[in-house]
């Protein structure tokens, strides 16, 4: 009798596991950026005015597993844009210094990398996350976080944020007040404002 209960017993155990497997499944979905639909504006100020423009997002991902998340997103330095200055020549110019090795040095670092490790609920008035990854600029690593209003369907997941960086922890210093003198108006801020419009697509 104990062992036609046992067997019973075990039966269900396999039958319920059986039946959880799916939903499980469902619940991890990876979701690949669509970079057509996703945009990143860069921000720069200096003492005498600022500048704005776009760098693509080349290819991501985003795999969500529970309240897990984790992703990969690549960033074409190579794309880097400025939308202000209204002459062709003085805005090449400045695309092209920063690109050059006073700044982002693309010709030796193309792209820029974000791995995402953390996103956990928060209420942050309009955002309902905070968003935690390492973020590498020229080979350089270092940790960012930053509040973001994320949506998510069986289909789509969308994020959008606005958050900045200090330029000089990825040794990016030309123009910083902080590590030379006398710039005067020449001066450039350290931080780097982004806004950030996300789309992801189910894969």
């Amino acid at each position: 009798m104990k062992k036609v209960i046992f067997l019973a017993q075990v039966t269900l155990v396999v039958l319920i596991v059986l039946i959880a497997l799916p939903s499980a499944s469902f619940a991890q979905t990876t979701y690949m950026v669509d970079s057509k639909a996703s945009s990143l504006i860069w921000h720069g100020e200096k003492v005498l005015g600022k500048h704005w423009g776009y760098v693509t997002i080349d290819n991501g991902w985003i795999k969500k597993d529970g309240d897990t998340y984790t992703g990969e997103f690549y960033i074409d330095m190579t794309s880097i844009t400025d939308e202000d200055i209204e002459d062709p020549e003085s805005r090449g110019k400045l695309v092209g210094h920063l690109k050059s090795d006073d700044f982002f040095s693309v010709n030796n670092y193309k792209m820029s990398k974000f791995k995402l490790t953390k996103v956990e609920a928060k209420d942050y008035g309009e955002y309902n996350h905070v968003v935690v990854g390492d973020l590498t600029i020229k080979g350089i690593t270092k940790q960012i976080s930053f509040p973001a209003k994320i949506e998510i369907s069986d289909k789509v997941m969308t994020a959008k944020a606005e958050f900045e960086i200090n330029r000089t922890w990825w040794n990016i210093k030309y123009g910083s007040g902080n590590f030379f003198d006398d710039l005067g108006d020449k001066m450039i801020y350290d931080d780097i404002k982004f806004e950030l419009d996300l789309v992801g697509k189910a894969k």
